[in-house]
This record gives C-alpha cells, sequence and structure tokens, in this order.
C-alpha cells in the first residue's frame, strides 16, 4: 500500500482529486475522515495541512506526497520531486505599491519585506547582495504596506489582481510554482512499483489534456497536402474509404491550434472534419 499525501482542502485539494479520479482511483467522500483507502488501487489517502506535506514525506509518515513547488522549496525537507505535475501554476514574487518608481533590485536595500517564505525570500536577497529585513507574516500578507508592517511583500501569485486590489505592483518575480509529486527517499520495491504505475497513470492523463482527437475525410488528391498540414504523436492515419478515391485521416493536435487549422484542412480539400475529446492517451 502507497501512501500519499495532498492537500486537505483549496484549489490544490481539487486538482488533486481530479487527477486521481481521471487516473482511475476510485475513493469514498467520507466527511471527517484523514485517512482514505482507495477501493481498486493499493493507495491510501492522507489529508495535510499543504506546508506539513513536505515533512510528512520526509519523514515517512507518507510515502509520496503532492505539494506546490514553493512549500517544497521553503520547507527545505529530505525528499525528492519525482514528477512536475503542471497544474496549481503561481509564482512567489516581489511586489511595492504601485505609485512607487522601481529602478531595479538595488531598491529593497534597507526595505523591510512581508512574507510567508523567508527561507526562499533570504536566499534570493544574498543571491543578489541585497540587505533587507524580512518580516514573517502568516496571512494576509498583500495588506502590510498599507498599514506600515513592511515596504514590499513576497508572496504567491496567480492572477494578480489581489495585488491590484491592495495598490501593489509586481516586480521581480523568484519562483515559477506549480503542483509537484515528491517522495520518500527510501521507497522499498514494491511500494516503488506502485509508485510507478501511479505515474504511468498520471502522465496518461497529462498526455491527453489540452488535446483533440480529428477524424477527417479527404479525396486522394489532396492526401499530400492535408498531410503536410498535421502533426501528430508519429504519423497521422490514413485510412481508405468504401468511396473510391477517398481516404479518411486520423490524428491528434492541440486543442488551442484547431481552429487554425481547419480552415486551412477545408482549403486543402478535406470534408466532415470531426474533433472528440481525449480523456486518456498512453504513449
Amino acid at each position: 500500500m502507497l501512501r500519499i499525501a495532498i492537500q486537505s482542502k483549496g484549489r490544490l485539494f481539487e486538482d488533486c482529486m481530479d487527477l486521481l479520479k481521471e487516473a482511475g482511483i476510485k475513493l469514498s467522500n467520507a466527511k471527517r475522515t484523514l485517512l482514505i483507502p482507495s477501493s481498486n488501487f493499493p493507495v491510501e489517502v492522507l489529508y495535510l495541512r499543504d506546508d506539513d506535506i513536505p515533512e510528512c514525506v520526509a519523514n515517512g509518515v507518507a510515502d509520496v506526497g503532492i505539494v506546490g513547488l514553493n512549500e517544497f522549496k521553503e520547507r527545505q525537507k529530505d525528499a525528492r520531486i519525482v514528477k512536475e505535475l503542471g497544474f496549481s501554476k503561481c509564482r512567489l514574487s516581489l511586489a511595492i505599491p504601485q505609485l512607487i518608481d522601481y529602478p531595479g533590485v538595488e531598491w529593497f536595500n534597507g526595505k523591510k519585506i512581508a512574507t510567508s517564505y523567508p527561507v526562499i525570500l533570504r536566499e534570493w536577497l544574498d543571491a543578489n547582495n541585497i540587505k533587507a529585513d524580512i518580516h514573517v507574516i502568516t496571512g494576509s500578507v498583500e495588506i502590510s504596506p498599507n498599514i506600515g508592517l513592511g515596504d514590499a511583500i513576497f508572496d504567491i501569485v496567480s492572477s494578480g489582481s489581489t495585488l491590484v486590489s491592495n495598490r501593489l505592483k509586481e516586480v521581480e518575480v523568484v519562483v515559477e510554482s506549480q503542483a509537484v509529486l515528491i517522495a520518500n527517499n527510501n521507497l522499498d520495491a514494491e511500494k516503488q512499483e506502485i509508485l510507478d504505475e501511479l505515474l504511468f497513470r498520471f502522465e496518461a492523463v497529462r498526455s491527453a489534456e489540452d488535446k483533440k482527437y480529428v477524424m477527417m475525410n479527404v479525396p486522394d488528391s489532396s492526401i499530400e497536402a492535408v498531410l503536410a498540414l498535421l502533426p501528430a504523436t508519429k504519423a497521422p492515419t490514413v485510412i481508405p474509404l468504401a468511396t473510391q478515391g477517398w481516404h479518411s485521416i486520423h490524428t491528434v493536435i492541440k486543442e488551442k491550434t484547431f481552429w487554425e487549422l481547419v480552415g486551412k484542412l477545408k482549403a486543402a480539400g478535406a470534408e466532415g472534419i470531426l474533433a472528440l475529446n481525449i480523456e486518456k492517451m498512453v504513449m
């Protein structure tokens, strides 16, 4: 049995639960339960605060965990990053009041910076030879400059709307963060085998994200022109149709390029273009 720790609430919780569901891991919806076993896969899920996950994985309370890269870097626990998961993206940035002109990183010399991430901030300050005071705050960091607790802040930024509402502007991005899968450094062979299968499923889910399975009918005279427009994991599939002189072409494309391609495909001779969602894609 592999124990996986995930955040007990918030956006990262929702993203983790979606990933596990897409990977075919069935969990009960029991309320107020901290540890829930899967009914169809040898894993159990331990729900924790996000800042507790790195330590619990490092000391073996959990075998693996899903946590923001920002939290993993801040806690500096002895565990390893197994995979970047590509969701719950954000950044750790420095922000200052909007009305202040920002000449560069030297502005922070002698300033007081409010943050919940003192370790990462100290590393950045030292790397840039900046002498600044760090004021540690556990919540509502963004209000610090308005109430005199700091000249600037170092905090998580997603859309940037919270900064704007507090009359702040982002001036330096220090860490680009996302959800990562971390693991204990001493997994036994059985748990490593379960983790490998879990990673295989996660990769199948990720590979299918933002992709469409596209089919179209193409006259023989247009096949080369259509194929020249199409990307594919290896090569498009070309299948003869019952109607003489026509073939069906199947391929996988990124969703964001679909509408750009449709006009070109039609102009090249493709007809009956059908796009389908992909749930999983095993490479």
